[in-house]
């Protein structure tokens, strides 16, 4: 019986009762793509309903009679994990858990995104930029980690039945620029991220000038670049490569969208006669898109992982909406950020030598292709943000707030032409900018990937792997995360990132 311990052994174990007609299956071998499987029970049922419905309306020549609407892609009654969203997070967690199989099939996964086309998606609306130059340790050992991965992706992500995987990564770096009140941080943090292992260099407004004459050093003091693994790559195609390399090796797609938890809760008492609640989530009710049909997807384990939108699916566990001042009353501090990225053409503009630069002002921006096209933006004051309702678009923010600034640190800017702009989601971490990872401690089976606060895409890789190391194996193993765990919000343990663009 279930008595508030968290479970965090092997998962082969949990539903082993739930599914007595597995098989033993030959081991899984490294980076090799699945074969096909040779029965899939959900497929054969739909297409066992949709053949009964052809044979029912031959019954009724000439008639448009349809007795019903058939949903395709249902996800399995049972599964060892749900991913609740799908962007590039879900993916790598769902691609890490099956590389963690003791045998091919061990674990089934399914992963749930109510938006396949990605439209309002973080992962694709960003700019793709990697960097090491963090604040807090584990930020810079996470994007370690995953530039190495990058590097060797098509070890990890290739599937021989496809292409070679091309992230188009550009290894330019990130350029900080301090002004003279933010000189000794860029400093301190520098410091920092050397201890770590990477590669950064500190430049003085006279080198910064000799390096980069297109850039007017006013009012900057110091200035760091990153030598190596810093730059940008294709947020899409790292998305679609978790993914194709996930569900080559098992992992259930499913679209809908998660409207609710069913939860076994039991109360247990403190050795001060306190009464606690521990929780487990038993099932995921899915919605199907464009349908009534709703179906259960009963589960071991549960990752949130719907960025913006993980403040709303953590409520439906609980969390959030229990009396002020307890564990349950503490919300998951995320919320959806609305940030605006523009393109602009200028002929006469920084050249290939051009790294992602980050202003004294916080303006940033990064060449795009070859072609003199540019992309950058920046975050707007508190007192700016703009409604979250839609992606639109303020074009005046860039003739405002955006423009000056660019065109002063470059003066070349001064003449440009915006061709195109496009809005995303930062899902914000508000308690202290910085990822939510682990497990819920009152909600034993919920694991939390989310409020990355933009940096998500490339810290992906290590986040998947850390997941399901703490899934599996019961702890963090090749990265220790737990700093950002969800305990830190009850005891007010901040872990301030400095270093937010």
């Amino acid at each position: 019986m279930f008595r508030g311990r968290r479970l965090l052994g092997g998962l082969r174990p949990l539903l082993a009762a739930a599914s007595p007609s597995a098989s033993p299956v030959e081991p899984r071998r490294p980076f090799r793509t699945g074969e096909p499987r040779l029965y899939d029970p959900v497929k054969d049922l739909e297409k066992g309903v949709i053949d009964a419905y052809k044979k029912m309306k031959d019954f009724l020549p000439g008639s448009s009679w349809h007795p019903g609407h058939v949903t395709e892609g249902l996800p399995p009654d049972h599964a060892d994990v749900v991913i609740v969203g799908g962007g590039v997070i879900g993916w790598s967690i769902a691609f890490w858990l099956k590389m963690k199989e003791p045998q091919r099939n061990a674990y089934r996964v399914v992963v749930v995104e109510k938006d396949l086309k990605y439209s309002k998606a973080s992962t694709v609306l960003s700019v793709g930029g990697i960097r090491q130059q963090y604040s807090i340790p584990e930020n810079i050992k996470m994007c370690q980690f995953s530039a190495n991965f990058l590097r060797t992706i098509n070890q990890y992500l290739g599937v021989v039945t496809q292409p070679p995987i091309d992230i188009q990564f550009n290894p330019s770096g990130y350029l900080f620029l301090a002004s003279e009140d933010g000189a000794a941080l860029l400093e301190e943090n520098v410091g920092i991220q050397r201890r770590e292992g990477a590669e950064i260099s500190l430049l003085s407004p006279a080198q910064l000038k000799k390096k980069y004459p297109w850039l007017n050093t006013e009012g900057v003091a110091l200035a760091s670049i990153g030598l190596e693994n810093e730059g940008w790559f294709d947020p899409w195609t790292l998305l679609n490569a978790f993914r194709n390399k996930a569900i080559s090796l098992g992992v259930y797609q499913s679209c809908g969208e998660v409207k609710s938890f069913d939860l076994y809760t039991e109360e247990l008492r403190t050795h001060d006669g306190d009464r606690i609640n521990f929780s487990r989530i038993k099932g995921v009710n899915v919605q199907m898109p464009d349908s009534i049909e709703s179906t259960k997807i009963e589960c071991g384990f549960v990752v949130n992982a719907a960025g913006a939108w993980s403040s709303s699916v953590a409520e439906m566990a609980g969390i959030g909406t229990g009396p002020p001042h307890s564990m349950l009353g503490i919300r998951l501090p995320v919320e959806p950020k609305k940030r605006y990225v523009y393109v602009w053409h200028c002929p006469d503009g920084p050249g290939l030598e051009c790294p992602l630069l980050i202003d004294t002002t916080g303006a940033y921006f990064r060449r795009e292709g070859v072609g003199g096209n540019y992309l950058g933006g920046l975050s707007p004051t508190e007192e700016e943000e703009p409604d979250i309702q839609d992606l639109e678009v303020d074009h005046e923010f860039f003739q405002d707030k955006v423009w000056p600034k660019l065109a002063h640190r470059v003066p070349n800017f001064q003449s440009l032409k915006v061709k195109s702009s496009w809005a995303g989601y930062y899902d914000y971490n508000i308690f202290d900018q910085s990822p939510v990872i682990g497990v819920h401690p009152l909600v034993e089976n919920l694991y939390f990937a989310t409020g990355f606060s933009g940096h998500g895409l490339q810290q992906s890789p290590a986040v998947g792997q850390a997941l399901a190391e703490l899934i599996i194996d019961g702890k963090f193993k090749a990265i220790d995360l737990s700093i950002f765990s969800f305990n830190r919000f009850f005891k007010g343990n901040k872990a301030v990132e400095r270093n937010i663009i």
